[in-house]
């Protein structure tokens, strides 16, 4: 069998993880201890984010025609691949931080909903909340004023029956 056949099915498996994904990062991640690396694979399993090390040509090569082609130029040295379809900044989040306790985890770049970053902009992609954070605080910004109002109106209740009672 030609080495192509052999390396088919790993190139298909990434185009089927890219396929439809909201978020993909890519990290060095040379200087991990293997428990550190066992930790930021529990937190993103948990998250929903697939993490996996491919060989940099096998992901051009499934990438090319996509808008994941843009991570052609950092893909250089020991990379691996986050990616999440639902939370679009899951993987970002979740290894910047990460990588605060362990400074080797670098970020190389990331796509988020199409659109390229290098490593700073990941940074600041990390950043964002979660949508069901960003939902949780709208909600909690809607409630506020309607809770407020049901607040006063209960006090004007109680007054007013208060001072018919007197």
């Amino acid at each position: 069998m030609a080495k192509v056949e052999l390396k088919q099915p790993i190139v298909d498996e990434i185009k089927a993880l890219l396929d439809g994904a909201a978020g993909a990062v890519i990290v060095d991640y040379r200087g991990l201890t293997v428990e550190q690396d066992t930790q930021l694979r529990k937190q993103l399993r948990e998250a929903g984010v697939t993490y996996k090390v491919f060989k940099n040509t096998l992901i051009k090569r499934a990438a090319e025609g996509t808008d994941f082609a843009a991570l052609e130029p950092q893909l250089e040295g020991p990379t691996a691949l986050a990616v999440s379809k639902e939370d679009a900044t899951a993987p970002a989040r979740i290894l910047a931080n990460f990588a605060k306790a362990a400074p080797q985890l670098e970020l190389k770049a990331s796509i988020v909903e199409g659109t390229y970053y290098d490593a700073a902009g990941t940074q600041v992609i990390a950043t964002i909340p979660s949508r069901e954070e960003l939902l949780g605080k709208l909600l909690g910004s809607i409630q506020s004023p309607i809770t407020n109002l049901a607040r006063v109106l209960n006090q004007i209740a109680e007054q007013k029956g208060g001072a018919a009672e007197a």
